[in-house]
Parts: structure tokens; sequence; C-alpha cells
């Protein structure tokens, strides 16, 4: 048989290489690679997640029963008070839950008992419902007798007594030897039982004061021109709403000081403003500073009838113990703090640079 003749054929093609430049399989290497970090990410805020949980949710290691005291403030001061009185050990841990839970805005100072063994998680959800013993009140310094009852008569936990009183029943009630109500009262955080009177309260406020006015008296200066305690009530009460630094407390204490002890009128606008009362709207005006009332100082000599608001004690020992000085003017600069003066000279230029701009 032939042999079959075979016809040249054209040169094949050449085939595309594959992953030309890589070795081959490095692709699926590098997915498997970040694969496998993207899960052990995972398994490690699920570990975390879960040791969180744990956390939280574990009883708190303490020796039961624990009275627990929170005082007003902010979520962050509520963290660190349980934590100095060695409740909690990390303040973040629970600022962070309270975060995380939306609780962090709704917590109620008061005193708190933990009968039985409870979590972190279910304290913080004791202290935001205000399932307390004891609420916490907080007269503020620089409140004014109205500012008082109104946030008395706001707190629904308390027996309403005093709020039902008139001022002249009041000042009976407490034994108060004095013209009014105003600046009896001292600023602090009273702690009471839930369902006590509001009379309670006050009574407690007002032995406080008696106290710390007491004190502040007898540690007066000798050359102080005050004749009796309750001046010394009604300068404190003009120095605390006078006062935007607290470095200058005594230096304006010494500026009214030294305006009475010569005779000269006090001249300051808080006076007016609580002589307005509720017709103040915010702006104090030329027709105001002159219109007569027993509460312008810019009309009338030496110290208002009462006291215009809760003095603290900084206020009232700088009330007696002023700072030496023969300052008889001080302007506010607009940084908190005031700019005193020996003459008036002296002052109207500190007014025309601090007040005017000039």
């Amino acid at each position: 048989m032939a042999a079959r003749k075979t016809t040249p054929q054209a040169n094949p093609k050449p085939r595309a290489r594959r992953g030309a430049g890589r070795r081959p399989g490095s692709g699926g290497g590098f997915l498997r690679a970040l694969r496998n970090l993207a899960l052990l990410s995972l398994l490690g805020v699920l570990a975390v997640t879960a040791l969180g949980y744990w956390y939280v949710t574990r009883p708190l290691p303490l020796a039961y029963p624990v009275t627990v005291t929170i005082g007003p403030g902010s979520v962050r001061a509520t963290a660190a008070q349980l934590a100095q009185q060695r409740v909690i050990e990390l303040p973040i841990a629970f600022r962070l839950l309270a975060r995380l839970t939306g609780e962090d805005t709704r917590l109620k100072a008061g005193v708190y008992e933990l009968k039985q063994p409870i979590s972190m998680l279910d304290l913080l959800g004791k202290i935001a419902r205000g399932e307390a013993s004891q609420i916490a009140f907080t007269v503020i310094e620089g409140w004014s007798w109205r500012e008082l009852r109104s946030a008395l008569a706001r707190q629904n936990r308390l027996k309403p007594e005093a709020t039902l009183m008139s001022d002249a029943e009041l000042l009976m009630a407490l034994g108060i030897d004095a013209p009014a109500l105003e600046g009896q009262f001292f600023p602090d955080t009273y702690y009471i039982a839930i369902g006590a009177s509001d009379l309670q309260l006050l009574t407690r406020a007002h032995q406080r004061m008696r106290d710390k006015l007491a004190a502040a008296w007898q540690a007066r200066d000798p050359q102080t021109p005050l004749k009796s305690p309750y001046e010394a009530l009604i300068l404190a009460s003009i120095v605390e709403k006078e006062t935007g630094s607290e470095v200058d407390r005594a230096m304006i204490a010494g500026v009214f000081s030294n305006r009475l002890r010569i005779g000269m009128r006090l001249q300051t606008d808080p006076t007016v403003i609580y002589g307005l009362g509720t017709a103040f709207d915010g702006n104090i005006r030329k027709r105001d500073l002159q219109a007569d009332t027993p509460y312008n100082t810019y009309t009338r000599a030496g110290l208002p009838p009462t006291p215009i608001a809760m003095p603290g004690v900084a206020a009232l020992m700088a009330a007696v113990r002023p700072a030496p000085s023969k300052a008889l003017y001080f302007v506010a600069r607009g940084d908190g703090s005031s700019h005193f003066s020996e003459t008036l000279q002296e002052h109207n230029r500190a007014v025309d640079r601090y007040i005017r701009g000039k």
C-alpha cells in the first residue's frame, strides 16, 4: 500500500499564556488570606462582645447589702462616684454602657439600696428609673427664693406641705425671725426619703444656713461696716450675684464694704433686677435704674432690706472678710473677671475700654 502523503499545515496559532508574569494560583491564595483575616476579625469582635456582655451582666463583686449615693451630674460624674464608692471597677465601662443603652441622659441622683447581687447593667437601669430610697435635691448658689419654691413644686416625690403655705406661714413654721424667706436656705445637695415633706427639707436647709452664717460672723473682720449677721447675709447675696470669677469675690466684697463705710451708694444692678421681680425681661434700662424701689441701690444708700439670693460659703466669708483694698469701683472685663479702680477717673477709663471698646 502506498504511503499517504501529508500536506504541510500552517504554523498553529500560539495560545495565550494564562497568568503571564504571575505564579499559578497566587490570586487564590491572596483571597483565601483575606477571607481568613476577615474571619479572624469577626471572631475577635464576637469574643470581645461576649466578654463585654459577661462583664456587664455578671453580679458586681460587692459585700451586700450596699448603699450607693449618687449626686447630681453627668454620666461621667455618676461613673466617677460609683468608682469612688468601689461599686464598679471601670468607670469607662459604665459610661460606654450608659451611652449604648441610651440611659446616659436619664440618670437620677439619690440614695440606692442594693440588697441583693446586681449587675452593672441592672444597676444602670435602677439609677435611670430613679428607684432610690432617698432622692437628692440641690439648692443652687445664687437661686432666689422664688426659684427654690418653683423647684420644690416640681419635685413630685416629696409630700407638698411647704409649697402649699404662704411665705408668712412658712416664716412662722420655720421660726425665722426675718422680714422674708430670701437667703434663708443654704445652697447644697440634700438627700431626703421619698415621700418625706418638703417642709422637712427646707428645715434642714435653713438650719444649715444658720450654722454657716453664724460661723462666718464669728470669723468676721473687726473692721467690717456690717452691724449684724443678717446684714452679712444681705451683702453675701449681692456678692454672690455680682461675682463672675471666684478670684474676684473678696475684692468685690471689699468695694461694697468700702462704699458702706463712707456712706456711698452701692449702685449694683442685681439688686435693681431683684426689685423688678417678674417684670425683668433680661435687659436693665435707664428707667429701671432711676425708678425708686427699696432694692434700687442707685437711688437709696445702704443695703437693701433683704438678701436677693442664696449665698454659698465663699460669698459669706467674702462679705465678712473682704480683701483689703481702697477700690470703690469695678467693671466687668467681658471674660468673667473684673477691673477694680480707686478713683472715678480710672473707673471711667476702664468703662471706655471694656464696655465701650474705646
